[in-house]
């Protein structure tokens, strides 16, 4: 018996999806209710349930759910990837999350990019975070502060030549 939601219930739903981010168990709870019919399956359930698998350093489980929610033609957005970006970041993998940005025709923004030079970062890939960076400038981005704190992880060297850069 699958149950219909009313827009208000469907915001409810939405909203007690987001808040279990603190705990990669019940966001998956919620997914395999939505999956069995009991509430809306949509692209905010996975949302909620990629990023809490990345914030428990779940990364494998963010990367099987975003390609789980394309397979169900559930049109991921940017949200979604940059969870997966995230997840990714978290767990070391930088290259993984690279390839993640640059599937299925994304148009990353800031945040994305963001996370996916922190990915870099953190793994020490200086050359692709800097790659990264230049990318995001030759696409009419502007770094934000975030862009530029991951980017510099502590390099006093690398920030006197991103200060060089700055204007």
């Amino acid at each position: 018996l699958k149950m219909s939601i009313a827009p208000r219930d469907h915001a409810q739903v939405s909203t007690s999806a987001s808040k279990m981010n603190r705990h990669w168990q019940q966001a998956f709870g919620a997914l395999a209710a939505a999956q069995a019919g009991y509430v809306l399956l949509n692209v905010v359930v996975y949302n909620a349930a990629i990023s809490a698998s990345g914030k428990d350093g779940r990364w494998q489980q963010a990367l099987f759910l975003l390609a789980n929610a394309q397979e169900k033609t559930l049109m991921p957005n940017l949200i979604t990837y940059s969870a997966t970006i995230s997840a990714c970041e978290k767990g070391g993998q930088w290259q993984q999350a690279l390839d993640t940005m640059w599937s299925d025709g994304l148009v990353p923004n800031v945040i994305t990019y963001s996370a996916a030079i922190s990915a870099c970062e953190k793994r020490g890939e200086w050359h692709h975070a800097l790659g990264l960076l230049s990318r995001m400038r030759k696409g009419d981005l502007i770094p934000n502060v975030i862009t530029y704190n991951v980017l510099l992880g502590g390099q006093w060297q690398l920030a006197l030549c991103l200060l060089a850069t700055m204007r």
